[in-house]
């Protein structure tokens, strides 16, 4: 085990400690999302993330999978939606509509799997 060592402050012997390397990679919308959550409903898992060390790699991980779920349900949903170039071209606006409700729609998905879970 190491051998842990103190800095003296004043009166005070201070532990130096020291966290591990973590990766510099940004969080995103979904891994901030999930961080808020856990703080504010889930002060027990968050504390216990942040003294192993997992808080940071599990917010990326639900980043990724957020993204992943988005990009692979789109497409699906957009396809039985009957959203297509051609409605595009034809109905800017009605395109717009149906996209916008499709993507709320994607996230609520991913909020209730990945985020509030």
């Amino acid at each position: 085990m190491n051998e842990l060592t103190y800095t003296r402050y004043g009166d005070y012997y201070i532990p130096d400690l020291k966290l591990s390397e973590q990766p510099e990679a940004p969080i995103g919308k979904y891994g901030r999302m999930r961080q808020r959550y856990l703080k504010e409903h889930r002060p027990g898992l968050y504390s216990s993330l942040i003294l192993s060390e997992k808080l940071y790699p599990h917010l990326l991980e639900i980043d990724r999978a957020a993204h992943e779920r988005m990009d692979a349900m789109l497409p699906r949903m957009m396809a039985a939606a009957g959203v297509t170039e051609e409605l595009k071209a034809r109905d800017p606006m009605r395109w717009v509509g149906l996209m916008n409700t499709l993507k709320a729609q994607v996230e609520e998905i991913i909020q209730d799997e990945l985020i509030y879970n």
